[in-house]
């Protein structure tokens, strides 16, 4: 399936912008452009919600025939546990993390510890827990962790993306990971020239503009054919004013879904 995160809601969420767009408009802009998926991902009012405030917006994702992922920031167990109960409010069978946190940088050794302890948890459930490919922890690692486990619910959230800034290359990432994905971050990328030609900048693009070789994704991973939904994300910087940013985001999100409808 194809779906929305909240980060292709960054700016409509920020206080930069007038009227703050709530998690259940997320689901209703959603909704809107047809896509039946949304995964609620660092998203941080999520954890102070009340019980009453996580039923009220659970049932509205129901009530829009919505699923739903979940993501957070960090394996350690008390929080994975926590998604872990998140998951069944929102009866949702998909969990995205990354190795570290804002708390916590375990290394490998503690990271699998870790892991084997709250996995059976989520073998339990139904659940299963995908770890994202990002700079802070190199692709190899990232896999051979995964490999040693050998939980059939552990995997890979791939966002190719992200290893850039470890000097990795997105092909790379794309084909060590693909036997393991279990989630796909969707956006596009490119570098630019600081003003006076001093140096480079790297960030978000409209999907198809950049240097995402997405097709070369569908090919090795078959996201469609083994059933691993796609996720759409942005990385826009800020333009200039609150409605440009907020028009930008949402052209490059009906950019982004028509591009993905467009391969199939």
């Amino acid at each position: 399936m194809i779906g929305l995160g909240t980060y292709a809601f960054f700016w409509q969420h920020s206080d930069q912008v007038p009227e703050p767009l709530s998690l259940v408009g997320a689901f209703e802009a959603t909704k809107e452009l047809g896509v039946d998926l949304f995964q609620i991902c660092d998203y941080a009012p999520l954890e102070a919600m009340t019980g009453a405030e996580l039923t009220d917006a659970a049932a509205a994702a129901r009530d829009l025939e919505l699923t739903i992922e979940l993501g957070t920031k960090g394996i350690e167990p008390h929080r994975l546990t926590r998604f872990l109960d998140l998951a069944s409010a929102f009866d949702t069978t998909l969990v995205r993390s990354m190795l570290y946190s804002a708390e916590t940088r375990p290394t490998l050794e503690q990271a699998e510890e870790w892991l084997r302890a709250v996995l059976p948890s989520f073998e339990a459930a139904g659940v299963d827990l995908a770890l994202e490919t990002y700079e802070q922890v190199s692709t190899e690692d990232l896999v051979a962790l995964v490999e040693r486990i050998g939980s059939d619910r552990l995997g890979i959230c791939l966002d190719p993306a992200n290893v850039v800034a470890r000097l990795e290359r997105p092909r790379d990432c794309v084909e060590q990971t693909a036997a393991h994905v279990k989630n796909v971050h969707v956006k596009d990328f490119a570098f630019a020239r600081q003003p006076g030609w001093v140096g480079f900048t790297y960030g978000g693009a409209p999907m198809g503009d950049g240097l995402h070789d997405y097709p070369h994704l569908l090919e090795t991973v078959r996201p469609r054919e083994r059933g691993i939904n796609e996720i759409v994300e942005h990385w826009l910087s800020w333009q200039g004013d609150a409605e440009t940013t907020v028009r930008t985001e949402r052209e490059w999100t009906r950019r982004t879904i028509e591009y993905l409808r467009s391969t199939t």
